[in-house]
């Protein structure tokens, strides 16, 4: 069942970092290349956005930019729930981590930069513990 109480959503967050690195790609014919795997597309007017393992993009030459970590919070989220998001993203602005989310049908992930994806973890199991109490 998802969860909509922003209290339990916070204290139980649980983040998980994903190993591979993830990088944005633009395919503005609108098509991904045969066999690349995408974490997620959004298509837009100017073209298709993929964002796919920088190893991925790389090994095919696709040119790409916002080189980030991906963090799963593994709470199972609703997708009406109010504020969650919104906490979140506050508490990363105030310590500058630019954030880019994600909703998906369970849970909601952010695409932060590689060299503030340990301080955005910190920052997550902070929400969490401080919500816990």
């Amino acid at each position: 069942m998802s969860e909509r109480d922003l209290g339990r959503l916070c204290a139980t967050l649980n983040p998980v970092m994903a190993e591979p690195v993830y990088v944005y790609c633009l395919f503005t014919d609108f098509a991904l290349p045969d066999g690349l795997l995408a974490f997620c597309t959004v298509r837009e007017e100017e073209g298709l956005t993929a964002i796919v393992e920088r190893d991925h993009a790389e090994h095919r030459g696709l040119p790409y930019t916002y080189t980030a970590r991906l963090i799963t919070l593994t709470v199972h989220s609703s997708l009406d729930a109010v504020g969650f998001i919104a906490t979140i993203s506050r508490k990363l602005a105030d310590a500058d981590i630019p954030c880019n989310v994600i909703a998906g049908y369970y849970h909601d992930h952010l695409l932060v930069p590689v060299g503030q994806a340990d301080n955005a973890m910190r920052l997550l199991r902070e929400i969490a513990a401080s919500s816990a109490n």
